[in-house]
C-alpha cells in the first residue's frame, strides 16, 4: 500500500496514542471503588453479631461527639507541631500534646500529595490517584461516599472557611461558607486573615455541628520562601493562637451539653525541603494529626507518643464520632484510642460495623478474597464476638467476659489492619498485562517510523507501507494464534482485574489483530532494509565515510538515555545521566577539535576549521550541484592539517579552550542546586544564597547576572530593544528587591516588602514589546522575502523576550543558571559548532542535550514538588487560571524552551548567510 509520508505519519500517531493510552490504563489501575457507591440511600448498618442468642443491636450507635472543629492548615508538616518549632512558636499544642486531653499522631499520607486528592482521602478514606493531580486545577464535584455527604444527610449543619476548593468538591453541602483561592501563593496573610475573621462570631453561635476551617498561608510561605523562611515560626505561632481560641471556645460551651466537642488539628500534607509538595519523601508524606476532646482525659503521668497511622483513617473515626455510616469505599480503619474511654460493648461494637464495612470492599474487588489473611481474621473474630454478646447477655460483669472482650477486641484491630493494608495495595497494583501490550503497541510503531524515515524523507515524500501482503502471510496466523492464546491464559489464570480481559472478545480480538499486523509490517520492513543495504555494499567499490567518535557519542548517549528510563532509580536520578552526557560531549568536543589542530599519523588532512562562511547541512535543499561540488573539492583540497592558523589569536585559542570552559560551567551549575531524590537534602550553593544571613551576597551576585545578560544579548538586538531589555532587566532586579529577596545598596532592612505587583508588571510591558516587535520583523521579512530565502530578521528579538521572561521568573539565586546558558550558548556558536562546521542534526541533538541539563540546573527533577508554583503569580494580584499556568510551566522548562529557541535561531540564521554568500557568487 503506497502513502504519502503525511497520511503515513497521521496514522501511526494515531496508532502510537492507542497504544500509550492502554499502557497507562495499566499503568494507573482503577481504583478500589465499591458496587453499590453510586446509589445514595443509606443501607441498614451490619447487625450485632449473635451466637444462639438474638442481638437487639441492629442500629448505629448515637454520635460521640456534639459538634466536630476541623482546623487543616495547609503543608503543615509532622516537625512543625512535634518537633522544635512546635515547641517555640506553638506552646500551647505543645500543651495538649504532652498534657492536654488528646492524642496525636504521624498521619502519612500517598502520593500525590497535592490539596484536593488529599481532602478526598481525608472525607472518603480512599486512596487518590495521580490523575487528581491534573484535577487539583479545577476539582469537580466529589459524587464518591464521604463524610460530608453523610452529614447532611443526617441533618448536621455544616460550615466551611477557607480553601475554595472544598466548595467545589462539596457544592450545595455547606449552609455557610467563605471560599478563598489556594493557588495564589503570593499572599499569605489575607488568605488566612479571611477565615479568623469569622471565629468570634462562629464559636459564639450553637446553629451548627461541623465547623471547617483550611488555613493556606504556611503552604503559600513555603512555596516562596522554603521551609526554614523567619515567616514559618509567625504562621505557626498565629495558628497557634487560632487553636487556643477554638479550644477554649468549646470547652466553655460543653458545659451546657451532654456530648463533648472534638478538635481536630491535621495537615492535608507535608513540605519538602525546598517548599514544594507532591511527591512521596518523608518531609512530603507525614503530618501531624491531633484529636482533642474533653473525652480523652488522661491521668497524670500518662505520656502518649504519637502514633504513625493513615491519613485515610481519620474518615472512618469522624464517621463513628458523628454517628455516621462509614464511607462505603473508605480503606482506612478506625483510630482505636477515640473509643478506648467507652464500654466494650461499644468498642466491639465500632470495630466490627468498620471491619464489616472494609471486608465488602475487599469482596467486591479481589476475586479471590476467601485466601486473604484479613478475611480469614473477620471471620474469627466475628465468631468471637458471637460468644461474648451470648455471655454478656447471660451475665454481665465477670473476670472471663472481660478477658474474652479483650481478646475479641485484639482480633478486630488485628484484622482491621489487615484488611486496610490489603485494600491499599490493591490501588497500587499494577495492570501489567495491559502495559506490556501497550509497550508492544508503541515499540512496533516506532520502529516502523524509523525504518520508514529514509522514504518519507525524499523528494517524493511517498513510501511502500507493507500492510496488505503480511495480513495474508503464515507469520500474521500464527502471531494472531499465539496472542490469542496467552490471551486466553492470562485472563483465567489471573486473581487480579485486568483491563484487556474485562473487554469483549471481539474488541480484544481486535487489539491483537491490530498487533499482529504491526509485527509482520516491521519483518517486511526490515527485510527490505538489510537487502536494500547488501545491494548498496556490494555496488560500492569503496566508502570514504565513517561514523565519528563524536557522532557514536550522540546516538549511543540518546538511545541509553531512553532505555535508562526503563527503571524507576534512573528516572528518579536522570539529572546524573544528562550531567555525564553533557560532560562527556565537551570531552569528546574537545578531541575533535585537538585532532582537527593536530596533523594525523598518516599526515592526511583533517577536516578544514572555519570561523567565517556557511554553516554546512544547515540549508542542503538551497544549494545547488555546482556549489555543494565546489564545497567538498574545498574540503578535500585541504593540504594543511588545520586552517586555525588563518585565524587571528584571540579566535584560535578560544576554539581550543572552549570545551574546557564549558565543562567549567557545568560543574559549577551542579553545586548550586541540589536535585533528584537521594540527595535533594543535601546542602548546596543555592541554599547558602537563599539564607537570610547571605541576602548582600545574593543581590551582589543577581545585579551581576543582569549585567552579563545584558551584554550576552543585546549584540544582535535592534536599538529599541537594546533599550527595553536594559529597562526590564532593571526593573527585575526592583521586583525582587520589592519582595524582599535582594537588597538595594540604601536598603538596610525588609520594612518595604510588598508584593511587587507594579514593578513585575512594569517588566512585562518590555517583555511584551520586545516579542511584538520580534514577531512583527518576522512576518514583515517573510512577505517581502524572495524565493526560498529565510530571513532571520525578528527573531533574535523574540530569542531575547524570552530570556527577559525567564530573568523575571526564576529565583535571584537561578541567575546564574541563565548566566551560564546564554554564555555556552555564545561560546558553542561561535567556537564550536561553526568552526567545526556540524551539521544540522548533530548541533539539534546536542541543543536537546544542553536543554535537559540546564533543566536539572534550574534545580527542578522528576518530582513534582520542585516544581515553583510562585512563578505562576509574578505580577498577578488575583488568581488568573490561564496566565497562571503559562508562567508557572515557562518558569519550570525555561532551560528547554531556551534552548530550542536558540536552535531556530541559530540554524535560521546560518541558513540565510549561506544562502547570502551562493546568490552572492
Amino acid at each position: 500500500m503506497r502513502l504519502g509520508s503525511g497520511t503515513f505519519a497521521a496514522c501511526c500517531v494515531v496508532v502510537e496514542v492507542l497504544g500509550v493510552v492502554l499502557f497507562l490504563r495499566g499503568f494507573f489501575p482503577a481504583p478500589v471503588r465499591s458496587s453499590s457507591s453510586s446509589k445514595h440511600q443509606a443501607e441498614p448498618p451490619a447487625p450485632e453479631p449473635s451466637a444462639g442468642a438474638s442481638s437487639n443491636w441492629t442500629k448505629l450507635p448515637p454520635p460521640l461527639f456534639s459538634k466536630v472543629v476541623i482546623v487543616l492548615i495547609d503543608a503543615l508538616r509532622d516537625d512543625f507541631v512535634f518537633g522544635s518549632k512546635g515547641v517555640k512558636f506553638m506552646p500551647y499544642t505543645t500543651y495538649l500534646v504532652e498534657k492536654g486531653a488528646s492524642h496525636s499522631f504521624v498521619a502519612e499520607a500517598k502520593p500525590p500529595t497535592v490539596t484536593m486528592p488529599r481532602i478526598k482521602a481525608l472525607m472518603t478514606g480512599s486512596v487518590p490517584g495521580f490523575i487528581d493531580v491534573v484535577m487539583n486545577l479545577n476539582s469537580p464535584a466529589l459524587l464518591e461516599d464521604n463524610v460530608i455527604t453523610q452529614a447532611k444527610a443526617a441533618g448536621k449543619r455544616i460550615i466551611s472557611y477557607g480553601d475554595e476548593t472544598w466548595v467545589k468538591l462539596f457544592p450545595k453541602h455547606f449552609v455557610e461558607y467563605d471560599g478563598t483561592t489556594s493557588f495564589f501563593v503570593s499572599d499569605y496573610t489575607e488568605v488566612d486573615e479571611n477565615v479568623t475573621r469569622h471565629l468570634d462570631k462562629v464559636l459564639k453561635r450553637g446553629d451548627w455541628d461541623v465547623l471547617i476551617l483550611h488555613y493556606l498561608g504556611l503552604d503559600h510561605i513555603g512555596h516562596v520562601s522554603g521551609p526554614s523562611s523567619p515567616l514559618i515560626g509567625r504562621k505557626l505561632s498565629e495558628m497557634d493562637g487560632v487553636l487556643m481560641k477554638i479550644h477554649t471556645a468549646l470547652l466553655s460551651e460543653e458545659r451546657e451539653t451532654l456530648l463533648p466537642s472534638l478538635l481536630v488539628l491535621c495537615g492535608d500534607h507535608g513540605m519538602s525541603e525546598t517548599g514544594g509538595h507532591g511527591a512521596s519523601s518523608t518531609e512530603e508524606v507525614s503530618t501531624p494529626l491531633l484529636l482533642v476532646s474533653s473525652a480523652f482525659e488522661r491521668k497524670p503521668g500518662d505520656i502518649r507518643h504519637p502514633k504513625h497511622v493513615q491519613q485515610t483513617d481519620l474518615a472512618a473515626t469522624l464517621a463513628i464520632g458523628l454517628g455516621l455510616p462509614i464511607p462505603k469505599n473508605s480503606v482506612g480503619h478506625l483510630l482505636f484510642p477515640a473509643i478506648e474511654g467507652k464500654p466494650m460493648r461499644e468498642q466491639l461494637r465500632f470495630l466490627h460495623l468498620n471491619t464489616v464495612q472494609l471486608t465488602k470492599l475487599l469482596q467486591e474487588n479481589v476475586p479471590s478474597y476467601e485466601k486473604e489473611p484479613g478475611f480469614e481474621q473477620f471471620k474469627i473474630s466475628e465468631r468471637l464476638h458471637g460468644n461474648w454478646i451470648r455471655l454478656y447477655l447471660e451475665e454481665n460483669n465477670s473476670e472471663v467476659l472481660f478477658n474474652l472482650g479483650t481478646k475479641v477486641r485484639r482480633q478486630y484491630l488485628d484484622a482491621l489492619k489487615t484488611l486496610s493494608l490489603s485494600l491499599s495495595r490493591q490501588v497500587a497494583q499494577y495492570d501489567v498485562y495491559s502495559m506490556v501490550v501497550g509497550t508492544v503497541v508503541v515499540l512496533e510503531v516506532l520502529t516502523l517510523l524509523l525504518l520508514s524515515i529514509p522514504q518519507a524523507l525524499s523528494s517524493k515524500a511517498e513510501l511502500e507501507v507493507p500492510l496488505l501482503s503480511p495480513v495474508f502471510s503464515l507469520l500474521f496466523y500464527l502471531t494472531f494464534l499465539v496472542l490469542s492464546a496467552v490471551h486466553v491464559i492470562v485472563c483465567t489464570s489471573t486473581e487480579s482485574s485486568c483491563y484487556l480481559c474485562s473487554l469483549s472478545w471481539l474488541t480484544a480480538g481486535g487489539v491483537m489483530v491490530l498487533v499482529s499486523a504491526l509485527l509482520c509490517a516491521v519483518v517486511s520492513a526490515l527485510t527490505k532494509v538489510l537487502v536494500r543495504g547488501k545491494l548498496l555494499s556490494k555496488n560500492a567499490a569503496h566508502s570514504n565515510s565513517r561514523w565519528s567518535e563524536l557522532d557514536l557519542l550522540i546516538l549511543l548517549g540518546t538511545l541509553g538515555h531512553v532505555l535508562s528510563l526503563g527503571a524507576s532509580s534512573f528516572i528518579e536520578e536522570e539529572h546524573q545521566t544528562w550531567y555525564f552526557l553533557v560532560s562527556t560531549l565537551c570531552l569528546a568536543l574537545c578531541h575533535d577539535i585537538y585532532r582537527n589542530y593536530l596533523p594525523g599519523d598518516d599526515c592526511e588532512p583533517q577536516r578544514c576549521l572555519h570561523v567565517e562562511g556557511g554553516f554546512d547541512g544547515a540549508t542542503p535543499a538551497l544549494q545547488d550541484k555546482n556549489t555543494s561540488s565546489a564545497v567538498l573539492e574545498l574540503n578535500r583540497g585541504c593540504k594543511s592539517p588545520s586552517s586555525l592558523g588563518t585565524l587571528r589569536g584571540y579566535e584560535k585559542w578560544m576554539v581550543l579552550a572552549s570545551p574546557w570552559v564549558i565543562l567549567t560551567c557545568c560543574r559549577l551549575l551542579r553545586s548550586l542546586n541540589q536535585t533528584g531524590v537521594q540527595w535533594a537534602h543535601r546542602p548546596d550553593l543555592g541554599h547558602w544564597l537563599t539564607s537570610s544571613d547571605h541576602k548582600a551576597a545574593l543581590s551582589v551576585l543577581a545585579a551581576l547576572s543582569l549585567a552579563v545578560i545584558f551584554a550576552l544579548i543585546q549584540r544582535r538586538c535592534s536599538p529599541a530593544s537594546k533599550v527595553a531589555m536594559a529597562l526590564g532587566l532593571l526593573g527585575v532586579y526592583c521586583y525582587r528587591a520589592a519582595i524582599g529577596n535582594v537588597l538595594f545598596p540604601w536598603q538596610q532592612d525588609n520594612k518595604d516588602i510588598s508584593k511587587g505587583i507594579l514593578e513585575a508588571r512594569f517588566v512585562y510591558v518590555f517583555v511584551l514589546g520586545i516579542l511584538f516587535t520580534g514577531t512583527k520583523d518576522l512576518l514583515k521579512s517573510q512577505v517581502v522575502a524572495a524565493g526560498f530565502t529565510v530571513k532571520t530578521v525578528g527573531l533574535w528579538e523574540l530569542y531575547s523576550g524570552f530570556v527577559l521572561l525567564a530573568a523575571l521568573l526564576l529565583r535571584p539565586h537561578n541567575l546564574p543558571v541563565l548566566v551560564l546558558s546564554l554564555l555556552i550558548q555564545t561560546l558553542m556558536a561561535k567556537f564550536v559548532w561553526k568552526p567545526l562546521r556540524h551539521d544540522v542534526a548533530k548541533v539539534t541533538v546536542m541543543h536537546y542535550w544542553f536543554g535537559q541539563a540546564f533543566f536539572y540546573f534550574q534545580g527542578n527533577s522528576n518530582n513534582i514538588a520542585t516544581v515553583d508554583i510562585s512563578a505562576g503569580f509574578v505580577g498577578l494580584d488575583t488568581y488568573v487560571e490561564i496566565p497562571a499556568i503559562f508562567l508557572t510551566a515557562f518558569a519550570t522548562y525555561a532551560g528547554p524552551v531556551l534552548w530550542a529557541s536558540h536552535l531556530v535561531s541559530f540554524l535560521s540564521s546560518e541558513a540565510s548567510s549561506a544562502d547570502g554568500s551562493t546568490h552572492s557568487q
